[in-house]
This record gives C-alpha cells, structure tokens and sequence, in this order.
C-alpha cells in the first residue's frame, strides 16, 4: 500500500487590510521575520503559585520559544519535513502563516526556566482575518459553520519529553478553560495527530486501527461531522491492532471530546490527524470543578 504523498490544502487569504492591529514588542535580538500581532483579545498572565508557570506570549521572543520546542518535537521526535524558513535565522523554528494569528500558550519549568510546553489558540476574530483555521486546509468543515463565532481552534500542542507525566498538560488545559470562559467562547476544534511512524516503521496500521475504535464510541453527531481533504486510505490498512490511542486524545476524550470524522492523512507531519470537536458543556462535573470552580 503506498500511502499518498501530497496534500490539497484549500486557499488562505489574509484579510487584514481594514483592521488596525497593535504589533508585539519585540526585544532587540528577536528574529527579523514577520511580527506576530498583539489582539484586543490577548489574555493576562495566569498566575501559578506553584509547579508549571503559565503564562500566554507577550512578545516575539515568547512565540519563538514556542516555535523552537515544536520544531524540537515535531522534526526531532516526529520526523516531520517542514518549509526551509527563507530567514536563515529562523532555521530550527516551526513556523507557518497561521502563527501570527494566534495566542500562544506557553508552560514553563518555573517562572523564568524554558518553555516546556505549548498550545497556539486561533480565536473566531482572527480565523475570519485570515480566512480560515488550519483544520480548514485539512478537512471540509461546512457542518461547522454555524459554530463559528464562539469556536476556537487548538493547534500545534506539544509537551518537551521530560514533563510529559501530565502536569503539563493539565496546567495547559486549565488556562484553556479559563480563556474561553473570560472569553464567551464555547467550542473548541482541532486536529489530533496519530504518529505514523510505528516500531520503526511508516504505516498507516496505527491510526486506522484507532480510528476504527474511535468510530464505534467517540462519534460526533452526524450533522457535525466532516470530510478530509486527502483521506487517510483506512480501506487498504490493517485496523485489527489492539493499541490504545495517544496519551493527548485519551486526555481529549476523558474531557468529552467527539471525533468528528476519518483521519487526514499529512505526510509533511509524518502523522494522520483525528478532527476532534470539545465544548464547554460537555466537560464532566469533576473536570468543570477543576478546571472552572463550578
């Protein structure tokens, strides 16, 4: 089975022309490449009195140590091919058009250490800005249009390997659910990546056998559910593996996450990707407590 090795992402245009924006500080010996943008939108720092320092970036410098741990991760760990950056400062950076865009969540191993781990937040604002979420150029998401202006979209979530014992991703979750709250934001969507590189070989056997799983006990409504744009061909995969889905989508779903239908597959990322759809309201009491207060 040869797995297919372009995508067909639909067209991004940036539509940014009529409305005024504010640009981020940046420090003296920040990166030279476009700025990221600072968005009426733009949360306070969420305090932690202990453990993980959670905080949201200020300024380019945080966005390019969020960019640099996801190259880290993404091309180090994942085997992803991503875009040479024409800046050869920004080698070694994981960077897209959707970044300037975006909050940027970051974890840190205390108050001043490293960032450990990050999500990037795509508000409705800013998806209509740049006419699309990156879920967008991977699946035909019309069910979802009347969503939309209370739907953020999570992308590009990464963990450093050494704080992977879940800390991390509670404090990032946690920051997350305060957001959309403060926010009146209520949907959250996102495209959750199956690794495809399995005991050292490429194979779709993986995903598929989760997908199937998912299929029978994690299924969207069917008037949300979408179509990818470059399907991952589970038709000619072995689906009959017995392995549990990533530690990142068993979290999702223990939240009330929906899967909203068959995996993309993306060979740049070297992974096929779940659409995954959580609302507020449909977080379990004891996630609302901790979480929310409520």
């Amino acid at each position: 089975m040869t797995l297919p090795t372009t995508a067909q992402p639909i067209s991004v245009t940036a539509r940014t022309a009529s409305l005024p924006t504010v640009p981020l500080h940046r420090s003296g010996h920040a990166p030279g490449a476009v700025a990221a943008l600072f968005r009426p939108v733009a949360p306070a720092l969420v305090p932690a009195s202990s453990g993980p320092h959670v905080s949201w970036a200020r300024h380019l410098d945080d966005v390019r140590e969020a960019q640099r741990l996801r190259y880290d991760i993404f091309c180090g760990e994942m085997g992803a091919r991503l875009p040479k950056q024409l800046d050869p400062r920004l080698a070694g950076y994981d960077i897209d058009l959707f970044d300037d865009y975006c909050e940027h969540l970051l974890v840190r191993d205390g108050a001043e250490g490293p960032v450990i781990g990050t999500y990037r937040v795509l508000t409705p604002a800013q998806a209509r800005r740049i006419g699309s979420t990156y879920s967008d150029t991977e699946f035909d998401l019309v069910r979802l249009r009347g969503m939309r202006e209370r739907m953020v979209e999570l992308g590009r979530s990464c963990v450093h390997p050494d704080h992977r014992q879940g800390g991390v991703i509670l404090a990032l979750w946690g920051a997350l659910a305060d957001f959309m709250v403060r926010n009146r934001l209520d949907t959250m969507i996102g495209c959750a990546s199956i690794p495809m590189l399995h005991n050292g070989v490429v194979s779709g056997d993986v995903a598929a056998s989760i997908w199937r799983q998912l299929s029978q006990t994690h299924m969207a409504p069917f008037e949300w559910q979408v179509r990818p744009r470059l399907p991952l061909p589970v038709e000619q995969l072995d689906d009959t593996l017995a392995i549990d889905p990533p530690a990142l989508i068993r979290g999702y779903l223990r939240l009330g996450a929906r899967v909203l239908g068959a995996p993309a597959w993306d060979p740049d990322f070297n992974s096929a990707d779940l659409p995954m759809l959580m609302r507020i309201a449909d977080l379990p009491a004891r996630y609302r407590k901790h979480f929310l207060g409520t």
